[in-house]
């Protein structure tokens, strides 16, 4: 029985909600599981399995994303399929998965020489490098409390590097490289693909950027990491689990995007943003217990600061929002 005018619940309401609420933790949960493994995945190819051709495995990654991006747009039709208009946009995309290739290759690079702990620690600084090539690229400025905000993310990475027992300086500057390039295609992105006729969600600038990364990867494995092919099915035959790996961490690779762009559409871009810095403490966590790298008290303070920081950034960019 309902009071006079008032609507009864609808049937299955609260049920909806619940399953809503199942659906998003799964989500998440994909998300943060996918992230995680093929971060340590990569770890253990790169470093503890010896498997030291980190171009040849972004090269794998986004063939695998090339052809699951086809599939999941053109047959399963997650999303529908935008078309590119003119060869300035085809232009565009390239030079953006020219330095997503820059970025991927770098980061997995530093994985060879960095603990997954460290490497999380220097990534996190990713808004301060966004907020510098947003000011130099587009004069757009912040408010000065949002520039505060990033002095304790730069201020902890450095304190987590001096503290770093397994610090190496050129993983140290590959992993820095990773994080600018990373910033700088979110901002080349906002830049290049701005107008309204060219805008494209993250699934299909995923389809035309991943075949043309493996177009730019394929000619610097050949010359960069000598008879990569050879050694690899060399490696098979002794030891055929390598294919496998290979095949899943590929797998995974797509599907860290595919969940990214799940969760974005089934939450916001600012929750994304959020529960990405707790994966960060996650992946660190989950990496000491696996790897069981020495971790300092004075790195793990370096990088609680700059976790802090983020978290304060993100903070200050939602209220300096109209």
């Amino acid at each position: 029985m309902t009071a006079k005018g008032g609507a009864s619940p609808a049937p299955g309401g609260a049920g909806a909600a619940a399953n809503g609420r199942f659906f998003t933790v799964g989500l998440v949960t994909a998300w943060y599981s996918s992230n995680i493994g093929v971060l340590l995945l990569n770890k253990y190819l790169l470093s503890n399995y010896g498997f030291k051709y980190p171009i040849f495995l972004t090269m794998c990654h986004m063939s695998a994303c090339a052809l699951f991006s086809y599939a999941a747009i053109a047959w399963l039709r997650i999303v529908p399929m935008q078309l590119v208009r003119s060869r300035v946009q085809l232009a565009k995309i390239s030079a953006l998965s020219l330095v997503f290739c820059g970025s991927v290759v770098s980061g997995n690079v530093s994985l060879r020489y960095l603990p997954v702990s460290f490497n999380q620690a220097v990534g996190a600084t990713t808004p301060f490098f966004t907020a510098v090539f947003a000011y130099i690229m587009t004069v757009k400025r912040e408010s000065w409390i949002t520039y505060l905000t990033l002095v304790p993310v730069v201020t902890g990475v450095v304190i987590a590097s001096g503290g770093e027992p397994s610090f190496h300086l050129f993983g140290f500057i590959m992993c820095i490289g990773a994080t600018a390039a990373r910033a700088l295609k979110t901002v080349l992105q906002g830049i290049l693909l701005s107008s309204e006729g060219e805008k494209l969600n993250s699934m299909n600038l995923l389809l035309y950027m991943a075949p043309i990364a493996v177009i730019l990867l394929l000619p610097a494995t050949l010359f960069m990491e000598d008879n990569v092919v050879g050694v690899t099915i060399e490696l098979a035959k002794k030891d055929f689990t390598i294919v496998w790996l290979l095949l899943f961490n590929s797998c995974l690779s797509y599907f860290v995007n595919l969940t990214n762009f799940l969760v974005t559409k089934h939450t916001s871009a600012l929750t994304l943003q959020v529960l990405g810095n707790a994966k960060g403490a996650v992946a660190v966590v989950v990496s000491i217990l696996i790897f069981k790298n020495p971790v300092s008290v004075t790195g793990m303070l370096g990088y609680t600061l700059t976790v802090i920081g983020v978290i304060l950034y993100s903070e200050s960019k939602k209220r300096s929002k109209p």
